[in-house]
C-alpha cells in the first residue's frame, strides 16, 4: 500500500469498548483513527464527513443500530466494515451487507489482529479495483460501450426487459487481462466469501460483488437464486432431482449439481418449463 495511512472510524456506545479498539489500532503504524461515534446517528454523520476506509461498528446502540447505519448509507458504505458486538444473532444480516468480519466481544488481541490484517488486504484489493475501474473508463471512452458499475466487476452495457434494465455484459480482470463476458453465457453463480464466482463453460471468474446485489441486476426471466449461495441460468438446467427425504438437487447440462431450496423448487420448475 502507499505511505498514506488507512483512515479508521470506531463506533460503539460504550466508552471503554471504543478505547479498547482505539488502543489496538494505534499499535499499527498503517492506521489512523480519524474519529469515534457513540450512536448510530453520529456514525452516519461521521462516515459522511470523515470518509473512513474502515469502520469498526457496534450493532446495538441508541437510535439507529449498526445494521440500520449501513442500510442508511446505501452507496456511501466504506470499503471495509467490521462489526464488533456482543450479540451473535445478527451475523447473517451483517454478512448480507458485505461485512468483512463479525467480531464477538470479548475478543483477544490475536483475533483482532487477524481481522485488521484481513481489512488491510481487502483495502489493497479495493485500491486495485479502483485502478481497474479507471482503466475501464478509459476503455469505454475509446470503445463507446457504457459506464463501469461498482465493486470491481463492470457493466459494459445493459438490455431492456419488462421496463427494467438488466446486465448484458461484464468486464472481468483475469490473469492481468480484461475479459468481456456476456451474461447470457454464465452457467451459474456461486458465493465465494466477499466475491461471487461466475461459472462459464467450465471456467470460473471472480467478481467482487455481493451475491444479493448482483441478483438484483440480472434478468429475472433468465436467472434464479436457487439457494442462498447459488444462482442459476435456467436455460442451463437439465433436471431437478428430489430425494426420498425431500431434498432437491439441480443438475446442469454440464453435470454440475447444486442444492435447491424447497421454497424455490416450484419457481424453478415454472421457469425451466417456460424456457424450454
Amino acid at each position: 500500500m502507499s505511505t498514506e495511512k488507512i483512515r479508521a472510524l470506531i463506533v460503539d456506545d460504550e466508552p471503554l469498548a471504543r478505547e479498547g479498539v482505539r488502543l489496538l489500532l494505534e499499535r499499527d503504524p498503517e492506521i489512523e483513527v480519524v474519529g469515534e461515534a457513540a450512536d448510530g446517528n453520529a456514525a452516519l454523520r461521521s462516515i459522511r464527513a470523515l470518509h473512513p476506509q474502515v469502520v469498526f461498528l457496534d450493532i446495538q446502540m441508541p437510535g439507529l443500530d449498526g445494521i440500520q447505519v449501513i442500510d442508511r448509507l446505501e452507496g456511501d458504505v466504506p470499503p471495509v466494515v467490521v462489526f464488533v458486538t456482543a450479540h451473535d444473532q445478527y451475523a447473517i444480516r451483517a454478512f448480507e451487507r458485505s461485512a468483512l468480519d463479525y467480531v464477538l466481544k470479548p475478543f483477544d488481541d490475536e483475533r483482532f489482529e487477524k481481522t485488521l490484517s484481513r481489512a488491510k488486504s481487502q483495502l489493497r484489493r479495493h485500491k486495485a479495483g479502483e485502478l481497474n475501474r479507471k482503466l475501464l473508463q478509459l476503455l469505454d471512452h475509446f470503445r463507446g460501450e457504457g459506464a463501469p458499475s461498482a465493486q470491481g466487476g463492470w457493466s459494459i452495457e445493459s438490455t431492456e426487459a419488462d421496463g427494467g434494465r438488466w446486465l448484458a455484459r461484464l468486464a472481468i480482470k483475469s490473469s492481468g487481462r480484461i475479459v468481456f463476458l456476456k451474461v447470457e453465457e454464465i452457467d451459474w453463480i456461486g458465493a465465494a466469501d466477499y466475491y461471487v464466482e461466475l461459472h462459464v463453460g467450465g471456467k470460473a471468474h471472480l467478481l467482487r460483488e455481493a451475491m444479493a446485489k448482483l441478483e438484483t441486476r440480472l434478468d429475472p426471466k433468465r436467472f434464479l437464486r436457487i439457494h442462498r449461495s447459488a444462482i442459476v441460468n435456467v436455460e442451463r438446467v437439465s433436471e431437478i432431482r428430489a430425494s426420498a427425504h425431500g431434498d432437491c438437487t439441480v443438475v446442469l447440462r454440464d453435470g454440475v449439481k447444486l442444492k435447491l431450496s424447497r421454497s424455490r423448487r416450484d419457481k424453478l420448475r415454472q421457469m425451466v418449463k417456460a424456457a424450454s
